[in-house]
């Protein structure tokens, strides 16, 4: 195989450039969606110390106990992207998946080349430039860019490559298949993600199409492959922990509908005008609803057309691609997951339809050898025109995954009837500061999917922030009585007593914890709130626990640090008497808390938290001028602070609430002394 290569590396290097260039614009991209809690909050990813473990704990590929499942390979990836970015770098997460995305375009060159070679022996150039196509068709196919855009995503890149590679080395290094070297590839991939399972029956398919027709030898062949994909399957499901759920709610309607989506995603290799991060479609509950008896009509159409290609030795390469179609998809269809189709799902099956798709144009080509130069030129410039137009398609859906922002836009479009999908948007609006757009959109998701935990935690953030807080409140306690054992819901409900000073915001905190002991922004918020308290007693005791549990953690290393110094130095900073003057608010000494705050301004006269704690406390007093005068001082001096504006509206509404209590109580006074006799 590597003579091939070298053979071809003109012709190779030609491809890589151009897919190079159709993703030029993804390298940037950030974290999305499931990035979140597998990447973005997971502590573990953090040090390589935590290696080893992932090979034995499942629990470390997620910080969602239901989403956690065996996948140490793409663990080890991320913990080895995070160290050498030195933090959450997007370039290096990207650009690590992008070279095992050109490694497997290579070897999918390999494998189609050798397909050809044993179909039509010594036809050199035809044989050098249709591989060249079909990789190429599929290397830039800008459903595939789902794939490579979506970090986590890469577990699918893996398991494919894993699939591919010991396929092509069983194809070209005959020599070596006694001592299983092909095998190596394969098991890497069963470590990354569950669809490399099927590596067997795409080998035995292989066998039986190209080298040796007895079923029985040919079973015999790939005997190895079933006995590491069955030992594979056992440790992937003992290693799963209990608490991991694929999400289905009905495993009946979910694979009743499968044969539809496979329909829908051979539809897509030929139109991909319906990408998107997360489909509005539906399980569907009968055989009629729907036109769910297309997608059986479809494969049982698909099979026949592979049986009958499988008959003819010219036509076998447009089997090997159907079926290598069909077992692709046969994980995500038998095994019921929360979302009934996802785009990355067509990364691993597309390789075989882009070899059944471009057969019979080659096909012509090798019964009508040497062209005419007319013909030449037209065969020609259509491959063109067609890898430019799926070029141009990728580096579109490459600016969509760019940002939050124009993935859920993007989304919302297509998917209208997505509750989730409504919801991501709003949240992109939050962030932006829209409130009122947000809580819109959150609206509407509310009515396509209620009794949805997160859309409730959600509508409960947007709800404070717009000053809403009895909707605020009772959203939080809603989310928490659709998902009591979720730590989100606590924390979050936490985090907006916490802004409101309220003595439960630890028992919410506290309760986040012990459901989810790797939920480290709970600790961290726990932490903060006793250093606010001036409680360096806790802060010392939360610190070391998350210290134990994740020894290299930067953010309970600094608390801890800071707990040591302020208990032996006292208040030093701006910070420092800023957390005395919260500590003595939360125990009600106002005055004291106006003059710490005061101490801090001194040390930082544009310290606009400190002029926020002023104003709070005088509220608390009842002195609402000059606490009106303080929190308009701290929105001088930082535009967008949340609390400050909060406690300048409450302020305002409460002397307005007192001018108008004052104004009764004269009007009584004048209305009594005209009329005596009431006295």
């Amino acid at each position: 195989m590597l003579t091939l290569l070298r053979k071809n590396i003109v012709l190779i290097g030609l491809m890589l450039c151009f897919v190079c260039l159709a993703y030029a614009n993804h390298f940037r991209n950030g974290f999305h969606f499931d990035d979140s809690h597998a990447i973005v909050d997971n502590p573990y990813i953090r040090s390589l110390k935590n290696i080893p473990r992932f090979f034995t704990d499942a629990g470390t590929f997620s910080v969602l106990p239901a989403n956690r499942t065996y996948r140490p390979v793409v663990s080890v990836s991320l913990a080895l992207d995070y160290w050498l970015a030195g933090g959450l770098q997007p370039l290096y997460f990207q650009a690590s998946t992008f070279f095992w995305y050109l490694l497997q375009l290579i070897l999918i060159y390999a494998l189609f080349r050798r397909i050809c070679d044993l179909t039509y022996p010594g036809r050199g150039t035809l044989n050098q430039w249709i591989p060249l196509f079909a990789a190429s068709l599929y290397g830039l196919h800008p459903a595939i860019a789902e794939t490579v855009n979506y970090v986590i995503q890469r577990g699918e890149v893996y398991s494919t490559l894993g699939v591919v590679g010991g396929m092509a080395l069983y194809a070209w290094a005959p020599r070596v298949r006694r001592i299983g070297l092909y095998l190596l590839p394969v098991a890497v991939g069963q470590l990354s993600k569950p669809p490399a399972l099927v590596f067997p029956v795409i080998l035995l398919t292989y066998i039986l199409l190209f080298e040796e027709s007895h079923f029985f030898l040919a079973m015999k062949r790939s005997a190895p492959a079933f006995v590491l994909a069955g030992a594979a399957g056992v440790l992937s499901i003992a290693m799963t922990p209990q608490a991991y759920n694929p999400g289905a709610a009905s495993p009946y309607a979910y694979r009743l509908t499968q044969p539809l989506v496979s329909l829908r995603y051979f539809r897509t290799f030929f139109i991909p005008d319906r990408l998107t991060v997360d489909t509005d479609h539906s399980a569907l509950s009968g055989l009629f609803q729907d036109g769910a008896w297309l997608g059986f009509l479809f494969v049982m159409a698909l099979v026949l057309v592979a049986i009958r290609c499988s008959k003819r030795p010219e036509w076998r390469p447009a089997a090997f691609g159907l079926w290598w179609f069909l077992i692709a998809l046969v994980p995500t269809a038998v095994f019921p997951l929360a979302e009934i189709e996802n785009d990355h799902r067509m990364f691993f099956p597309f390789i075989g339809l882009a070899l059944a798709v471009c057969w019979p144009v080659a096909v012509w080509l090798y019964h009508h050898a040497p062209l005419t130069p007319a013909a030449h030129f037209s065969v020609v410039s259509g491959c063109v025109v067609v890898l430019l137009a799926l070029a141009l398609g990728t580096t579109q859906r490459n600016e969509v995954w760019h940002s939050e922002e124009t993935l859920w836009a993007d989304a919302a479009l297509k998917s209208p009837g997505s509750g989730r999908v409504l919801m991501n948007y709003g949240l992109t609006q939050m962030a932006k500061g829209e409130y009122q757009r947000a809580l819109d959109y959150f609206e509407r998701a509310e009515v396509l999917a209620p009794g949805y935990a997160t859309l409730e935690i959600n509508l409960g953030v947007v709800n404070g922030a717009l000053n809403r807080n009895r909707d605020a409140a009772g959203h939080f306690a809603r989310a928490i009585q659709l998902a009591p054992d979720q730590a989100i819901s606590h924390f979050f409900y936490g985090r907006w007593l916490r802004e409101h000073r309220s003595p439960e915001a630890v028992a919410e905190l506290r309760q986040a914890i012990a459901l989810n002991p790797d939920y480290l922004d709970a600790r961290y918020l726990l932490m903060e709130e006793a250093a606010e308290r001036g409680d360096w007693n806790a802060v010392r005791t939360e610190a070391a626990g998350t210290l134990d549990r994740f020894p290299s953690d930067a953010s309970a290393l600094a608390l801890l640090r800071r707990a040591q110094s302020a208990e032996t130095d006292g208040p030093q900073t701006a910070g420092d008497y800023l957390n005395l003057s919260l500590s003595y608010y939360r125990s009600g000494q106002f005055p004291q808390a106006i003059a710490a705050a005061g101490e801090a301004l001194r040390l930082d006269p544009r310290f606009a938290e400190a002029y926020n704690n002023i104003a709070a406390s005088y509220q608390s007093m009842g002195r609402w001028e000059e606490g009106i005068a303080a929190a308009r001082q701290a929105l001088k001096l930082k535009p967008d602070f949340q609390l400050a504006r909060n406690n300048l509206a409450w302020g305002e509404e409460q002397k307005r609430k007192a001018g108008e209590r004052q104004a009764s109580s004269n009007a009584l006074s004048v209305h009594h002394q005209a009329n005596p006799e009431y006295r």
